[in-house]
């Protein structure tokens, strides 16, 4: 008995030392959506088909506007913007958490260079990011980027709720697509 309590222990500890994932992997279907949004302060409404026209699309979903976290994100894709703009990708924005603030975090934080959107309960589901917080967070999203191509397909998927690597790594896989 003492055995089996060892290892089930170590199995639990286990999990919770592993990354999150999204339920999302690559070649999966993205799901369509349209949101209300903001670009450079303004409203504006999101929609993935219609971005997926001009080329592959950088979603990341972040938890909220006005976090340190987030803004340090935002603020490091409206840095490396042009650079997802030359390899034909477009970076979009999206969180559960804080929307009714995302005009004035589009205009500060983003620095006008990309929409930020927010995502429904059901659109937060569909793409399995919820962040699972106390009430008063309930709706918010994790940090998850999602690369997705011109077909709707993913073809990358990063998921940490620390914000350091996502605009790396998720360019890094703009530019592997553009090799193919």
């Amino acid at each position: 008995m003492k055995i089996f309590r060892t290892l089930l222990a170590a199995a639990a500890l286990g999990l919770a030392a592993t990354p999150v994932l999204a339920a999302l992997t690559t070649g999966d279907q993205a799901p369509k959506f349209t949101a209300q949004g903001a670009l450079a302060g303004k409203p504006i409404r999101v929609d993935l088909a219609t971005s997926l026209k001009k080329g592959p699309v950088v979603l990341y979903f972040f938890p909220a506007a006005f976090t340190s976290g987030c803004n340090l994100e935002a603020q490091a894709f409206a840095a490396a913007i042009d650079d997802f703009r030359a390899a034909g990708a477009t970076v979009i924005g999206m969180t559960g958490g804080n929307t009714n603030q995302l005009r004035d975090f589009s205009a500060k934080h983003c620095a006008g260079q990309f929409p930020v959107a927010s995502a429904s309960k059901e659109l937060i589901a569909q793409y399995d990011v919820s962040l699972g917080l106390t009430d008063d967070k309930a709706g918010w999203s994790n940090r998850t980027t999602y690369v997705i191509d011109t077909d709707g397909t993913v073809a990358f998927v990063y998921s940490d709720l620390k914000p350091n690597d996502h605009i790396a790594r998720s360019l890094a896989a703009v530019r592997s697509l553009a090799r193919k």
